[in-house]
């Protein structure tokens, strides 16, 4: 029998997951809110991989309750996700990927563009959700998945944060609405630098969103966890003293 995984969080993109690796012959062990991690890992102590599956209002505090056993085995996939939301836990190399695939409620799995991976059981996702015909890629050093998390985060945060403004699927906001798309982009990129230390490769973040607006441009723009995202922004940019004006306007106006 294949090692076992962890999955904690059997939601949308949980299931997608937990699909794939069954179908590698994994077991899998699933964690809800109402379970004891604990006692689970006590029962599994060494899993070839915890996939953390939460949503980004749940992911701190999931990591906080992590049972230690686990902390070398994990698999993080969150939207919003950066280095530093793991290592403020004290975790230095989990597996990361960067999901560019949707599922919704009611609906299979949508490919946008092919998801990067990186960490040590990298190759464990790739062929699960080869077994899904999920296409993904691994990308080689730290550097390399930072860029592809803030790349999602700059594509995720300018299509909803434009979109409570203009509505609309991708292609409209960038076809139609190129302005204002681009200076929430900016604002958004002020942020992330802010976020991880460094100055940012604004063009090719740019490129990086473009590309993925052409991966599925009946996208929708805007959707109900939107203005969550704007004010985890603001909130940001308040702790780092940004202007963010653009971005104060939307909330203003919305």
């Amino acid at each position: 029998m294949n090692d076992p995984v962890i999955v904690v969080g059997i939601g949308e993109m949980g299931g997608v997951f937990t699909r794939g690796l069954l179908r590698l012959g994994h077991p899998v062990f699933p964690v809800t809110r109402h379970s004891d991690m604990d006692r689970i890992a006590a029962a599994v102590p060494d899993p070839r991989l915890v996939l953390v599956s939460v949503g980004e209002d749940d992911l701190h505090p999931t990591l906080k309750g992590l049972p230690d056993a686990w902390k070398n085995h994990l698999g993080l996939l969150q939207n919003e996700l950066l280095p530093g939301d793991w290592k403020q836990h004290d975790i230095a190399n989990p597996t990361v990927i960067s999901v560019w695939f949707e599922k919704k409620k009611g609906q299979d799995y949508k490919v946008l563009i092919p998801s990067p991976t990186y960490g040590p059981q990298a190759p464990l996702l790739e062929n699960a959700l080869a077994t899904l015909e999920i296409p993904t890629w691994e990308v080689a050093t730290p550097e390399a998945i930072e860029f592809e998390l803030v790349r999602k985060n700059v594509y995720i945060l300018t299509t909803n944060i434009a979109g409570m403004v203009v509505g609309g699927d991708v292609e409209q906001l960038w076809d139609q609405h190129r302005d204002l798309a681009r200076q929430v982009a900016d604002e958004v990129m002020d942020i992330q630098a802010w976020l991880v230390g460094h100055h940012l490769e604004r063009d090719k973040l740019i490129e990086g969103m473009v590309e993925a607006i052409e991966g599925d441009l009946r996208h929708q723009c805007t959707g109900r966890s939107a203005p969550k995202r704007l004010a985890r922004a603001l909130a940001y940019a308040d702790e780092a003293d940004l202007k963010v004006p653009k971005l104060r306007e939307i909330q203003n106006s919305c």
